[in-house]
């Protein structure tokens, strides 16, 4: 973080004048504190982003509205904060990093509060759609500070947890809201944010007390904004919706579609040429920033795809319950909890890109071991699967921002943390989308498969009716215990489908990796 901060001094003819004063860089106590805080603040805002998906039903039943209601308690949180990210570099240099970041933590936790204590849905809806809103800078300012406060030796683990934050909340998130709320209420998903909220509040406004960026009061970049909330709102809007109105069958998919295209497109070519933008997209023309936020995107997009589509099946066809799903799963984060500080150390020592490659033929392999699951597999083997998938991910992350952040130093920093995080976002964004619909399509085309066999003379149809006749099962039962063998069968293959087609994916990614210049370690400069 900036080590720079004004003071007032008296010039020899009583004039009072501005002196910069150098202050020494944090250490020890108080630098691994600041990154407990910083790190806990990104936590908490990814955290949020899946913790109350298990409890929609739960919620959505207490206030009185149907389930497919009830997702707007995900939908308005996810539309503002990918609105919102994009704006974090532009929001610095009006307010400073260090103040914008006590800010969006001071106000996340209070409309965290207010969402546990809405009395109706419609308040809930308001008070998550402001969360998501003020919540937009926490993740990319965490990023860029954590980067900022320690020496260019040591950047590599200020990024291995930054990174841990933010691979492993999605993944805690599912398990901690389904306990949460089978064995207190659902108020308490948003009230576990307050403890944490003023932790980091506290810690950072202390630590980082007169370290705080310069603020220049650009004019607002009004149209750029426009442009940003069309596109980006409308494409938001358009993944979370798109499945369930059929995608390009909809006249509201599509209509959403064009806008965003549109939005989008007078985005790029007006921040281009803006003196000011609220998003910096000039950045993609530092070769290493474009093709490491491409494979991160793109990577994003493919893991956390595969990552919904797995409790999905768990849930719908494996019969296992919200929390029980969440736990199967959760060994993904595992090895990236105790070895992500080791990349962080030694990235220094080797080109990053080796690492990232690393990363993608662990994924593959994961994606495939997982493939050999069975509709019978217990949840040890579905547990050794995630694990094995999760080896990937501290090779991925954290090497990956290394190549991100190779030569920004300064404001760039946080403008690229920034863009990068919300094309990561949208990534994860696209990626459920896009797999959700993959296996509901496969699992359906599986299902008309399988019938196509199940019919009289048949000997294994035959003799699986026979068996069910003769436990007492009149005709009605027996097609049903049949339709539920077939579902589970139908839905099992489109899983290994999209297991196939996430190792196919990595391995193409594989080879995208040398796109990108050497780096030997995290690079990136963090003075102001």
């Amino acid at each position: 973080m900036s080590s720079v901060t004004t003071v007032d001094s008296i010039e020899s003819n009583g004039t009072e004048s501005k002196e910069r004063v150098e202050l020494p860089p944090l250490k020890g106590a108080a630098l691994a504190m600041l990154t407990v805080a910083t790190a806990l603040a990104t936590f908490m805002e990814v955290l949020d982003t899946t913790i109350a998906n298990v409890a929609v039903p739960t919620i959505a039943g207490s206030m009185g509205v149907s389930a497919n209601e009830g997702t707007s308690i995900i939908s308005s949180y996810s539309l503002a904060a990918a609105i919102a990210v994009p704006l974090t570099g532009w929001l610095s240099r009006r307010v400073g990093e260090v103040r914008l970041l006590i800010l969006s933590v001071t106000l996340f936790t209070l409309f965290s509060v207010l969402c546990g204590l809405a009395t109706n849905y419609n308040m809930l809806v308001a008070f998550r759609l402001m969360q998501g809103l003020v919540s937009g800078p926490m993740v990319p300012l965490g990023q860029a500070i954590m980067m900022n406060s320690y020496p260019p030796a040591k950047r590599g683990m200020a990024m291995a947890f930054w990174a841990m934050t933010v691979v492993i909340a999605p993944v805690v998130g599912p398990v901690m809201g389904g306990y949460i709320t089978e064995n207190f209420s659902w108020p308490w998903i948003f009230y576990i944010n307050v403890p944490i909220g003023a932790f980091c509040v506290y810690s950072i406004s202390t630590l980082l007390k007169g370290r705080d960026t310069e603020v220049s009061y650009e004019p607002i970049d009004a149209l750029g904004l426009v442009f940003l909330v069309l596109g980006v709102g409308s494409l938001q809007y358009m993944l979370e919706h798109a499945n369930d109105l059929g995608w390009f069958q909809s006249n509201e998919v599509v209509t959403l579609s064009i806008i965003a295209v549109i939005g989008l497109t007078f985005l790029v070519v007006w921040e281009w040429y803006d003196k000011h933008p609220v998003v910096d997209v000039r950045l993609i023309k530092n070769r290493n920033f474009a093709i490491g936020t491409a494979l991160q995107t793109i990577g994003f997009t493919v893991f956390f795809g595969n990552m919904v589509v797995m409790p999905l099946w768990l849930q719908t066809v494996m019969g296992y319950d919200s929390f029980h799903s969440g736990l199967a799963v959760s060994p993904v984060a595992m090895f990236s909890i105790f070895f992500s500080p080791v990349i962080g150390m030694n990235m220094h020592k080797v080109d990053l890109r080796y690492l990232v490659l690393t990363g993608f033929g662990l994924f593959a392999f994961g994606a495939w071991y997982s493939s050999l699951l069975t509709p019978d597999a217990s949840m040890n083997q579905i547990m050794l699967g995630r694990f094995l998938f999760g080896l990937g991910i501290p090779f991925f992350f954290i090497p990956l921002s290394g190549i991100i952040m190779q030569g920004l130093e300064g404001e760039a920093i946080t403008a690229a943390a920034g863009f990068s995080n919300f094309l990561r976002t949208l990534g994860g964004a696209i990626g459920t989308a896009v797999f959700v619909t993959l296996w509901s399509r496969r699992t359906t085309f599986h299902h008309a498969r399988l019938v196509e066999d199940l019919h009289p003379g048949n000997p294994m149809y035959d003799q699986y009716m026979l068996q069910l006749t003769q436990r007492g099962l009149n005709e009605a039962q027996r097609y049903n215990a049949l339709n539920g063998i077939v579902n589970q069968q139908a839905g099992t293959m489109a899983t290994l489908d999209v297991l196939y087609l996430t190792a196919g994916l990595f391995v193409m990614l594989m080879f995208c990796v040398f796109l990108a210049k050497p780096v030997k370690g995290a690079v990136a400069s963090g003075g102001h």
